[in-house]
């Protein structure tokens, strides 16, 4: 094998503060005789105005050609800005980035494309931004419009299109016009479980039957187990651990346990999604904890907004064994009967799976909300609790471990969250 992408050194920095570049050579003279008379106005306020942040420092690498290699990591760890440095969507602070191949990235819904234009007109724009010729995009046209299932829409302009429409479409032209590197963020998420299958097996057949290499950011750690071989895991802007897929998800899960910080996750809310999760609680006893004795009652709290009224809204958990894969299914979808009296554009559904036989571990947690139009909100193993062992006079016994897919018969209540109390937000 040779290299295919040289990373190093690489930093980047941030200034958080509210001061913006110079627009004009007059106004960037201007702030430069500022600058003195600025600081010590600074100073004598207490600090500064302009803080740094360093969101990626000192991470070296060397990418293989034809390797999968997994990058995982806690949200702000750094990951998504090393995928903009790679695709030159930002510059480096410091260090250097070398690509020796034609690369096609996708970071985020819609990425390169024109919402004016169609979904065919942007597929030619594609693939001319990576430098193919107009006969190559024609060979891959009707492949890419069957895998992203948009025939129907082929010729609409892309801002008529739903989320999942914008991502099946830019992974599928990412995936089918010939990159030598494929870059892919968790853009993923907002797809269905299905595409996702679909998308996952794209890329292991791009790697190994055409030798070519991806580099793939996934909070699902199955997906990062089944398709790549080498795993790279980031930390504060740090590279912590280069190794197996599996060394890797043993520390991240390791790293991770903090995430669920005192049983209440905050999810940032993403661009295009409707509905999407706002906030995850995990109770145990009824109390949001992040740490479950052996033998405790365990629920879940999922507060949601959507952008329309909505009666119904689809939840599932699935909680997962340390190594990824799935251990138990719960989901409303088989209980129509429950909803809203009133449509509502945000709330609260509580999951009570009762006491599950759980032995002493972590277990990552998956969260899917949705609506009746097949719109989802993928949360993939995005946060994790423990349980602990505990002395249990009426059981006398370790409880046996859940060691295969089941669904789990919980209970589901839907809850207005602006009838709640303050304390319960």
């Amino acid at each position: 094998m040779s290299t295919i992408i040289e990373i190093d050194k690489i930093g980047k920095r941030y200034h958080l503060g509210r001061r913006r570049m110079a627009r004009s050579f007059q106004e960037a003279v201007f702030n430069a005789l500022k600058a003195p008379f600025r600081r010590i106005q600074e100073l004598s306020l207490g600090g500064a105005a302009d803080e740094e942040y360093w969101a990626l420092r000192d991470v070296s690498l060397n990418v293989e050609r034809g390797e999968v290699l997994g990058l995982i990591g806690r949200n702000g760890a750094g990951k998504s800005t090393l995928l903009k440095i790679l695709s030159r969507v930002v510059e480096p602070t410091e260090g250097q980035a070398v690509l020796r191949g034609r690369m096609a990235s996708l970071l985020e819904v819609g990425t390169g494309f024109h919402p004016d234009m169609t979904g065919r007109e942007n597929i030619y724009l594609n693939g001319s931004i990576l430098g193919m010729k107009r006969a190559e995009i024609t060979r891959h046209f009707d492949e890419i419009v069957a895998f992203a299932e948009v025939e129907n829409f082929i010729d609409t302009p892309v801002k008529r299109y739903s989320s999942g429409m914008y991502v099946r479409l830019a992974f599928a032209v990412a995936a089918h016009l010939e990159p030598e590197i494929l870059i892919v963020d968790e853009v993923l998420a907002v797809g269905d479980v299905e595409f996702q299958q679909k998308c996952l097996g794209r890329m292991k057949e791009v790697s190994q039957g055409h030798g070519r290499t991806v580099l793939f950011v996934s909070h699902n750690m199955a997906a990062i187990e089944a398709l790549c071989r080498t795993c790279v895991v980031l930390e504060k802007g740090g590279l912590v651990r280069i190794g197996t897929a599996a060394e890797c998800v043993r520390d991240y899960l390791k790293l991770s346990k903090g995430v669920n910080r005192g049983g209440v996750v905050r999810v940032e809310a993403p661009r295009g999604v409707t509905p999407h999760v706002t906030t995850i609680r995990t109770l145990v006893d009824g109390e949001p904890d992040d740490h479950m004795p052996m033998g405790a009652d365990l629920a879940f709290e999922v507060d949601f907004e959507a952008a329309d009224p909505l009666r119904i809204v689809n939840v599932r958990i699935v909680i997962h064994a340390t190594g990824g894969h799935a251990l138990i299914h719960a989901s409303n979808q088989f209980q129509p009967s429950i909803g809203y009296s009133e449509p509502v554009t945000h709330g609260r559904v509580r999951c009570s799976l009762g006491a599950v036989p759980f032995c002493p571990g972590v277990y990552p947690v998956s969260v899917w909300v949705g609506d009746r139009a097949g719109e989802t909100h993928l949360l993939e193993q995005f946060f994790s609790f423990e349980v602990v062992e505990r002395a249990n006079a009426d059981m006398g016994r370790v409880p046996e471990a859940v060691d295969s897919i089941m669904w789990w018969p919980a209970r589901f209540e839907f809850m207005r969250r602006d009838l709640l109390s303050r304390t319960n937000n």
